[in-house]
C-alpha cells in the first residue's frame, strides 16, 4: 500500500458497472446464528513491503520520486526494517500468525545491470531464515512497485526490454528461495502499479496498456519457472479490489494471467454504497475517511469465487487506516474492524467459498507511498517524531492474537457495525441479495 486512489472509482464508472457488469443474484444461505472457526489449515498472516518498511533505500524509481519532491513526506529510513527485521518478525510470531509477507527489492539485489549484490541477497537470506525459524511461511512478492534506478534510465516499463531484465532478476530470486517453500506474489496490484507510475511521471499515459501487457508476459513466464524449481508452488498476482468497478478495472489484466494463478490474491480495504458515492470520491487522498464496510470482504470473495469456481482465495491485504494514529471519525477501533472483518470471512467460508488465508496490512506503520500520515499498522510507529522508531501496540494486537489462537471470532460474535442494506462492492448482487446478521 498506499497512496492509492485504488479502492474508489468515480461515480460514473460505478453507475456504468451496475448497468453493464452486474453479477446475477443467487439465493444466499440463511444467516447462521453461530459462525464456525476457520480450522487449523487456515493461513493467518501479516504483510509488509520492502521499500515501504526497510529504509536504507538504494537507487530506484521510488527513491527518485522522493528526491524529486513528488511526495508529501521525506522517506528518511522508514521504520528501519533493515536493521530491526529480527524483532519485527518476533512481533509477528507473537501474534500466532503462520505467514509473513515481504517483498524482495530488485534495486537492493541487482544494483547494476547484470550484477547481483551478495550483500543484498544475504540480507534477504537472513530475513527469510528468521521467518522460517520462527515457524512461519514466507510469502514473497517479486515486485511491489519498485525497480532499480538503472532500469529507470532505460525507460522503465515503457521499455519492452524491461520484461527480460525483470525475469533475469526474478529467476535469481526464485532459484535462491524456492527451497524455503514460500507462497509467491509476482506483481503487487498491477493495475495500480501502472497508475502510480503514470501519476509520478514514470510512464507516458499512452503506454499504460503496454505496461500491463508486459507485466502479464512476465507473470506468465515466471509462473512456469517457479513451478519448475518448486513443484507444488502456489503463485498469484494480487488485485486491489475496486468496489463497484472490479470487472471494469481489474478483469482485463486478470484475464491475461487467469490460466497461471494457483490462488486468487485479493486486497480489500474500503466499501461503497449509494450514500457514500460522493464522499468516497472526495476522500481519495484521505484514506482514513473512506468507508470501511467490513462486510464488503464477503462480497469481494463472492465475486472471485464465482469467477474462479473452486479456486483458493487469499486475502493478501486488508487493514484500517487512521490519520496519524488518531481515532477515526466513524468510531471504529482497529480491533473492532479486524474482528468484524474476520466474522465476514468466516461467513464466506461457511457459505462454501474456498478461503485459504488472510494477511493483515500491515505489521507496523510504514511509508504509504509518499506519506507517513495514513497509519495501518498493528504496531504504530511515529517515524517523523520518534527517533527511536518504537513499535507501539494498538488494540488490534490482542484482537489478532485471540483470532489466530481460536481460528476466528467466537461462535456467537456479532459485528459492531451492521452491514449496509445496499453495498455496491459486488455490483447489484450485493444490493439485491444483501448479507444480514441474525439478532
Amino acid at each position: 500500500m498506499r497512496f492509492r486512489p485504488r479502492a474508489l472509482v468515480p461515480t460514473a464508472l460505478v453507475a456504468a458497472t451496475l448497468v453493464l457488469g452486474a453479477t446475477p443474484a443467487y439465493a444466499r444461505p440463511e444467516a447462521p446464528t453461530q459462525v464456525a472457526p476457520l480450522g487449523p489449515d487456515f493461513l493467518w498472516g501479516v504483510a509488509a513491503s520492502g521499500f515501504q518498511s526497510e529504509g536504507h533505500a538504494p537507487d530506484s524509481n521510488w527513491s527518485r520520486y522522493v528526491a524529486q519532491g513528488k511526495t508529501d513526506d521525506p522517506y528518511n529510513d522508514s521504520v528501519d526494517f533493515f536493521d530491526r527485521y529480527a524483532s519485527d518478525i518476533d512481533l509477528a510470531a507473537g501474534l500466532g500468525v503462520k505467514v509473513y509477507r515481504i517483498s524482495i527489492e530488485w534495486a537492493r539485489v541487482q544494483p547494476q545491470p547484470g550484477v547481483w549484490s551478495e550483500d543484498g541477497l544475504r540480507f534477504y537470506d537472513s530475513v527469510i531464515g528468521k521467518i522460517t525459524a520462527a515457524g512461519m511461511r514466507p510469502m514473497i512478492t517479486l515486485d511491489h512497485w519498485v525497480f532499480p534506478g538503472w532500469e529507470v534510465d532505460r525507460g522503465g516499463w515503457h521499455n519492452p526490454g524491461m520484461v527480460d531484465d525483470w525475469l533475469a532478476n526474478a529467476r535469481t530470486v526464485v532459484d535462491r528461495y524456492a527451497h524455503d517453500n514460500p507462497l509467491w506474489v509476482t506483481f503487487n496490484e498491477p493495475t495500480f502499479y501502472g497508475l502510480n507510475e503514470l501519476r509520478h511521471g514514470g510512464l507516458p499515459a499512452a503506454d499504460v496498456p503496454g505496461m500491463q501487457d508486459r507485466i502479464a508476459q512476465a507473470h506468465n513466464a515466471i509462473y512456469d519457472h517457479i513451478h519448475q524449481v518448486q513443484p507444488g508452488a502456489m503463485v498469484t498476482s494480487n488485485v486491489a479490489y475496486i468496489p463497484g468497478g472490479e470487472d471494469a478495472i481489474n478483469k482485463p489484466f486478470i484475464d491475461k494471467i487467469a490460466a497461471k494463478i494457483d490462488f486468487v490474491g485479493i486486497d480489500y480495504y474500503y466499501g461503497l454504497s449509494p450514500d457514500t458515492l460522493t464522499s468516497s470520491v472526495q476522500n481519495l487522498s484521505q484514506l482514513w475517511n473512506n468507508p470501511l464496510q467490513p462486510e464488503g470482504i464477503y462480497y469481494a470473495l463472492q465475486h472471485y469465487s464465482r469467477q474462479f469456481p473452486g479456486k483458493p482465495l487469499y486475502i493478501v491485504e486488508n487493514g484500517m487506516p487512521t490519520e496519524n494514529g488518531k481515532p477515526r471519525a466513524d468510531g471504529y477501533s482497529r480491533g473492532d474492524d479486524l474482528r468484524d472483518t474476520i466474522y465476514w470471512i468466516q461467513r464466506a467460508k461457511a457459505d462454501g467459498m474456498n478461503v485459504m488465508g488472510y494477511n493483515y496490512w500491515s505489521l507496523t506503520d510504514n511509508y504509504e507511498w509518499g506519506s507517513y500520515t495514513p497509519r495501518f499498522g498493528l504496531y504504530t510507529v511515529d517515524v517523523l517524531t520518534d527517533p527511536t522508531l518504537t513499535r507501539q501496540p494498538t488494540d488490534a494486537v490482542p484482537a489478532y492474537t485471540a483470532i489466530t489462537h481460536n481460528g476466528g471470532v467466537p461462535a456467537d460474535y456479532r459485528p459492531t457495525h451492521n452491514p449496509q442494506s445496499c453495498s455496491l462492492v459486488d455490483a447489484v448482487a450485493s444490493c439485491t441479495d444483501p448479507v444480514t446478521v441474525p439478532r
